[in-house]
């Protein structure tokens, strides 16, 4: 008995281990607000089956063999009581975990911006074969594979993906976001609290897909400027060709920056995308009535 508690403690140790740079852990007001969602749901879900448990161990208990007292109903086949009770507890539990669920979903709005007396950042996303490119458009650089970010600023993201759809993820700041090419979607972070986190690809977008990965350096905002001002003096400018050979798919990249970016180079690569998926809506009509 000692060694089977033991065992369960070490298991559970272990399991919640890897909780503080996930969900479980977070370092934002979204992440926080998303983690008091799923501990509301939580709650209300264990309502029901602590005392279904309770009740089926208590019932196994008393309706036992060796017990005289227990009363044994062989012709019972109905009772109404008892179907309100069956049901509407389960209808409860759906009713409250579904308004947690519609309730969190507005507050959480990607597109609702974070209430804050500081100006939000803009940084401008773009999910390639197999690594993200960060644009500053305010700040005039950009980023591959590193996302620096002041603490306690909300930072306003545009999101597009340059082929394939991807999802966009730092679990520790907040909701991840899908990102389609000849789309842009939106969504508002902020990190509270100064550390490097781990960004990530949510969904599978082929062979490089495990190392397509980022960190996020939050730091003050006296530190953010002077990396500004560093990214600003060093590196290569990102224009229409060197995107171009930035977006050819290349797996496990070292993070870079680009001191200067082209303007409105994030709308032309939207633009671009959505140009494409014209074209190949077109090839494929022809191709449909050739065939016919």
């Amino acid at each position: 008995m000692r060694y089977g508690v033991l065992a369960v403690v070490l298991i559970g140790a272990a399991t919640l281990g890897g909780c503080g740079e996930g969900v479980l852990g977070p370092k934002g007001p979204i992440a926080d607000a998303e983690r008091q969602i799923l501990f509301n749901s939580l709650g209300i879900m264990l309502a029901i089956v602590v005392p279904t448990i309770l009740a089926t161990l208590g019932v196994a208990y008393w309706f036992r063999s060796s017990n005289e007292r227990a009363h044994y109903l062989p012709n019972f086949s109905y009772s109404g009581r008892l179907e309100v009770l069956v049901w509407s507890i389960p209808a409860m539990t759906v009713l409250l975990v579904g308004g947690v669920a519609w309730v969190g979903s507005h507050d959480l709005d990607p597109r609702k911006p974070i209430a804050s007396t500081t100006e939000p950042i803009r940084v401008q996303v773009v999910a390639l074969d197999w690594k993200w490119l960060f644009i500053y458009p305010d700040q005039g650089i950009a980023s591959v594979n590193q996302l620096t970010i002041p603490v306690g600023t909300p930072i306003s993201f545009e999101l597009t993906s340059s082929g394939v759809m991807n999802s966009f993820f730092v679990p520790q700041l907040g909701s991840q976001i899908y990102t389609m090419a000849g789309m842009t979607t939106h969504v508002q972070l902020q990190a509270d609290n100064p550390g490097t986190y781990r960004g990530l690809s949510a969904q599978f977008s082929g062979d490089g897909f495990a190392d397509m990965r980022f960190t996020v350096d939050a730091v003050p905002i006296e530190q953010f400027t002077q990396w500004v001002d560093a990214t600003r003096g060093a590196g290569p400018s990102l224009d229409t060709q060197s995107y171009a050979d930035l977006a050819k798919p290349s797996e496990a990249v070292a993070p870079f920056t680009y001191r200067a970016v082209a303007p409105n180079l994030f709308d032309g690569i939207v633009m671009s995308e959505t140009q494409m998926d014209d074209s190949t809506r077109g090839v494929c009509l022809a191709s449909k009535r050739a065939d016919q």
